[in-house]
């Protein structure tokens, strides 16, 4: 049905991006990288967890790979030249760190993962601004839109955790991490043949006119940011994140330990993230078929009380509480996963619909990626907040008696941000106002139409556009 109603090279791109790149790679590369600061270098989770925060510093700029992608076009394209950008980016940095074998020391490695990510990131971004256009112009198909999103990314994540095990187990946690190398090529691929309308002002004047629009994007970005209606909602999608610092650095440690933990193998654990990405396609399906239509407020509230509920099978698996109840290991760690995954899911894509529904004509790759980036910056925050609260209760390799203390903690600050959810309106998705027209309404709308109609290069539909 999408691909009837949108460009086709569009829905490549869902597929490509989503689900080679935002799905198998970043599952692929959570593993395997977690196996290689363990193994290969021998880091504290702490340690471990503070890197991982800082994979995320890439996502938290995508508000200036969104700038680029609006306002500097390179030969005349908008999105073909970034992808191709993301590409060589994330292929040189998985190369380096496969081949680079015992030379690469702790530094470098990081300084590689963090390309790999930013490879991800800018590729992220720049298919972000055709879903975010479209939203706006077919609001009946953002959901949807979504949902495939969502899809191809938990689809791509089970390839990506059911392989992760066994392939680290056969090459090793640094060569493996060489194979991301693939899916950053067809991001190279996607530059070269997704399609896009050249744009005639590629000329000696258009230096002038990008510094223009990059002041017509700032300035609508920073009006855009003060309406209530954005930035209340953008707020609690920041606190909804960064209060539930993260553990999952203590829980990996400790569920793979010998003596303390489970002793779980390299290819149960790619197996139970697996799962994972299967209940969150379950979660991506409950939410488009069930509660789509759903006031925003009321079902956030509820998704947010369940998510927070839910975090307690946590501490019961850590206090071995399921032997007590008679279940194994393995099986009450998949029935966690689960829940947890298709919880986390139905949570997630109201924001992300709310989200597209912000985003100004004209500048709405740049300021879809701020949004964005606002909760890349939530998880930064949890990641690090986790890394001092592992580092305070002295969770160490082999130390895991305040574990079970730390996830509790983590469980009762998911339930106090109940206490924000106010600032998500209550109103279904064809009832949020765009900026635009807030704007028309303080006759303020030409501070946020940054670019004329023949300059929006976006993915748009292949269908006649709706008369203006």
């Amino acid at each position: 049905m999408l691909s009837s109603e949108l460009n086709p090279s569009f829905i490549l791109g869902i597929f490509l991006v989503y689900g080679l790149s935002h799905g198998f790679s970043a599952s692929f590369f959570k593993v395997v990288s977690d196996y290689y600061w363990k193994d290969v270098h021998k880091v504290q989770p702490s340690k471990v967890q503070l890197f991982v925060g800082l994979y995320h510093i890439p996502w938290v700029m995508k508000p200036l790979w969104g700038l680029m992608t609006d306002v500097f076009p390179v030969m005349g394209y908008h999105r073909r030249p970034y992808f191709i950008v993301a590409g060589v980016v994330g292929v040189a940095a998985a190369t380096t760190v496969a081949e680079g074998g015992a030379r690469v020391g702790v530094a470098a490695a990081l300084w590689c993962l963090i390309a790999i990510a930013a490879g991800m990131a800018m590729a992220d971004v720049t298919i972000d601004a055709c879903i975010a256009r479209n939203s706006i112009e077919f609001k009946a198909l953002a959901p949807d839109m979504q949902s495939l999103c969502g899809v191809c990314s938990s689809a791509g994540a089970l390839v990506g955790y059911s392989t992760s095990g066994f392939l680290v187990h056969r090459l090793g946690p640094q060569v493996a991490l060489g194979l991301l190398a693939i899916p950053a090529a067809s991001q190279i691929f996607l530059g070269f043949v997704i399609y896009e309308n050249r744009t005639s002002n590629d000329s000696s004047g258009s230096k002038r006119q990008a510094i223009n629009k990059l002041g017509g994007a700032l300035k609508g970005m920073y009006e855009t940011i003060q309406f209530p209606q954005v930035w209340k909602p953008s707020l609690f999608m920041f606190l909804s994140l960064a209060l539930s610092f993260s553990t999952h650095e203590g829980h990996f440690y400790w569920y793979t330990d010998p003596k303390a933990g489970p002793a779980f193998s390299q290819e149960l654990v790619g197996m139970i993230h697996a799962i994972g990405a299967m209940a969150s396609i379950v979660g991506v399906l409950i939410y488009h078929k069930l509660f789509k239509d759903y006031p925003f407020r009321s079902l956030l509230f509820y998704a947010q009380l369940v998510y927070g509920l839910s975090g307690m099978l946590d501490v019961v698996f850590i206090l071995r509480w399921n032997l007590v109840l008679g279940i194994p290991d393995y099986l009450f760690v998949v029935v966690e996963e689960s829940v947890t995954r298709i919880v986390a899911r139905v949570r997630w894509m109201p924001m992300v619909v709310l989200s597209t529904s912000f985003c100004p004509i004209g500048i709405e790759g740049t300021f879809f990626a701020l949004l964005m980036s606002i909760d890349s910056l939530g998880s930064l925050s949890s990641k690090w907040g986790g890394a001092v609260v592992l580092h305070v209760f002295n969770v160490t390799r082999t130390d895991f008696t305040n574990l079970w203390l730390v996830t509790f903690i983590r469980n009762l600050l998911r339930l106090a941000t109940l206490g924000f959810v106010f600032l998500v309106p209550n109103v279904d998705r064809f009832h949020v106002s765009n900026p635009n027209d807030i704007a028309q309404s303080g006759c303020r709308s030409g501070d946020l139409e940054t670019t004329s109609e023949s300059d929006n290069v976006q993915l748009l539909p292949l269908k006649e556009r709706h008369e203006m």
